[in-house]
């Protein structure tokens, strides 16, 4: 997760749910129908969903974008990229898992990437992820899609598309649960002044 506190730490009796269940669903639906309508459709797509929920995200797009154009495959659309060994604060973070990255068939070369993350934050994880891609092909385009985008950004990174701008201040936490990794979809904010 961007903002590096895990989703199921601590309690959400004092969090505040900006998006639920519902919300979060038409907020993907329309992030997919933007896609498809930026990139003219949706051959040559490749979602990348940066683990942890990232992932998730990513396989829900891919779906949505299939039931859109019944012609693509979901299952051929979603991949994860592991960003793990490219971050630039290795040294100062606990130590982490490297995990899996796994791209769709046919690679990535003259394709559209499109990144997808749940929170967009200051920026370094995208940047990551970018000199991943640049380790695994050369994509036609890469754009990304962040469910949250709460500011505060450290690195000249915006989301092409976004599920919801969610002004935040600097001590408040943005977690995103997601019924695949929490057990349930929503995004509270907690901590911050009161």
């Amino acid at each position: 997760m961007s903002t590096g506190m895990p989703a199921s730490s601590g309690s959400l009796e004092h969090a505040n749910v900006v998006l639920g269940a519902p919300e979060i669903g038409r907020a993907l639906t329309r992030i997919a129908h933007e896609i498809l309508e930026r990139n003219k459709g949706g051959d040559g797509v490749v979602l990348l969903g940066i683990p942890t929920r990232g992932l998730p995200l990513a396989r829900r797009l891919a779906q949505r974008l299939a039931d859109v154009e019944p012609g693509l495959d979901p299952g051929a659309l979603a991949g994860s990229l592991d960003v793990t060994m490219y971050r630039d604060d290795l040294a100062h973070q606990p130590t982490r898992t490297i995990g899996a990255t796994d791209i769709p068939g046919g690679g990535l070369d003259g394709r559209v990437v499109v990144l997808v993350d749940d929170v967009l934050y200051s920026g370094r994880t995208i940047r990551a992820a970018l000199d991943a891609i640049s380790d695994l092909g050369r994509p036609r385009a890469v754009q990304l899609a962040a469910l949250v985008d709460r500011g505060h950004r450290e690195l000249p990174i915006r989301a092409d598309y976004v599920g919801k701008n969610l002004p935040t201040s600097t001590t408040e936490r943005v977690r995103v649960l997601l019924e695949e990794t929490d057990g349930r979809d929503a995004v509270v904010i907690d901590g911050g002044t009161r």
